[in-house]
């Protein structure tokens, strides 16, 4: 699988053209877009099992300072925050961390939430004991940046915990999928490669007394494959954005190969879909 596979999905409308590759700072605009479209938090929802397992794998201690970058609705947040952390959540889509106020004034937690750039982090070195993303950081235009701002705001002996889609996945796969339909932007990292272990040692190997990696999976259960589709091209932005770019029967290609790879991961036995799709749980502890 190469390293553009699985970019995020270009808008078609900013894309420079063949001759010139967009810059990053280009890319990264059209990733926020891309991520501002739809409602991520109808899916993200879903997730929440994730995060909760992340605070048990990091070993999360009440009273612990806990900051979740490109925390989406906050699922990570809500999670670290049911421990009694001091939770902050920031993203760069302002509508997400609008669902995460909400989802925290529901329950009653305590929560700060900032708008955020996960490559230009607003915080202090070593400001925190705990930082935290889920299926978020991957997703940045300039993968050894954003690993440099996740090191340097965990303090010395804090951990950095990571939930990551691998490659060989099934959302590895979806995005693999769209990207033969619609060219992921030239020169731009894979975020499925956050989901390998030789990727994250490279990143963060000199700045980690130890790395601890485990394959987990979330499953994906939706009343049908035709269910979960509805579901991904109303509100989840690069599926969404990928459909908006083409023409109808370049739809019905897409749509047709993404049903045929559904049914090769669907376990279910019946008419509902139960799909598990493989992600990396990662716990760095800073050297």
């Amino acid at each position: 699988m190469s390293a553009s596979d699985i970019a995020a999905v270009p808008d078609q409308q900013t894309s420079a053209p063949p001759s010139a590759p967009p810059t990053l700072a280009a890319v990264k605009t059209r990733q926020q877009a891309t991520w501002s479209s739809g409602d991520y938090a109808v899916i993200g929802t879903t997730l929440q099992i994730v995060g909760e397992q992340l605070c048990e794998a990091l070993d999360v201690r009440a009273g612990q300072k806990v900051l979740d970058v490109a925390a989406g609705n906050g699922n990570a947040s809500l999670a670290a925050a049911r421990r009694w952390c001091e939770v902050t959540s920031t993203d760069y889509v302002p509508a997400l961390l609008s669902r995460g106020r909400e989802r925290a004034a529901a329950e009653r937690l305590k929560i700060e939430f900032q708008e955020a750039d996960a490559e230009t982090l607003p915080f202090a070195p070593g400001s925190f004991d705990a930082v935290v993303s889920t299926f978020g950081v991957m997703f940045t235009a300039d993968q050894d940046k954003a690993a440099a701002e996740l090191v340097r705001v965990c303090r010395s002996g804090g951990k950095i915990g990571l939930a990551n889609w691998t490659p060989e996945g099934f959302v590895g796969q979806v995005f693999k999928t769209i990207g033969k339909h619609v060219p992921p932007p030239a020169g731009v990292k894979s975020p499925a490669l956050w989901g390998t272990r030789a990727r994250i040692d490279e990143m963060f190997g000199a700045h980690a007394s130890a790395i601890q990696v485990e394959a987990r999976h979330f499953v994906f259960r939706y009343r049908s494959p035709a269910h979960w589709l509805q579901v991904f091209k109303s509100y989840y932005g690069p599926v969404l954005k990928a459909f908006s770019m083409l023409e109808p029967a370049a739809q019905a290609a897409l749509e047709s190969d993404l049903m045929a790879q559904i049914d090769r991961f669907n376990r279910s036995g019946d008419e509902t879909m139960v799909v598990p799709s493989e992600y990396l749980e990662i716990v760095i502890t800073r050297r």
